[in-house]
């Protein structure tokens, strides 16, 4: 597995890094997605139906679901909860990022395995 660091440091390969002020609306459920976020700093609230689901921090990723599903719609609708800078991963970086860094793959489908448990749990 990547430590948080050696994930950040792969974020920090993306071309495009965004900061959000604490409160803003990254995106909502139902709405296309064509990219992941990465976490490099801050915190980020997932929320389904106005409740938190989770919350995503330094050195994970979220809406990686709109990148690999068909169609890409988002399922939660992402908060931040605290001043964030995140990397903002599109398709082609994201394929890079699996191809070049297998172990970046296995960190995605860590988070995404993650979050399917903490919502069978809470059904």
């Amino acid at each position: 597995m990547l430590e948080p660091t050696q994930v950040i440091e792969l974020f920090l390969t993306s071309p495009h890094i965004q900061t959000v002020k604490a409160g803003e609306t990254i995106f909502e459920v139902g709405t296309p997605g064509d990219v992941m976020y990465g976490v490099i700093e801050g915190d980020v609230d997932l929320r389904v139906n106005g409740h938190v689901f989770e919350t995503i921090g330094h050195g994970d990723v979220f809406g990686e679901g709109a990148l690999v599903q068909i169609p890409p719609l988002r399922a939660s609708t992402a908060v931040a909860k605290t001043d964030c800078k995140l990397a903002i991963v599109d398709k082609p970086h994201f394929l890079f990022l699996v191809q070049e860094t297998p172990l970046f793959a296995l960190e995605v489908i860590r988070s995404l395995s993650h979050r399917l448990r903490a919502a069978k749990a809470a059904a």
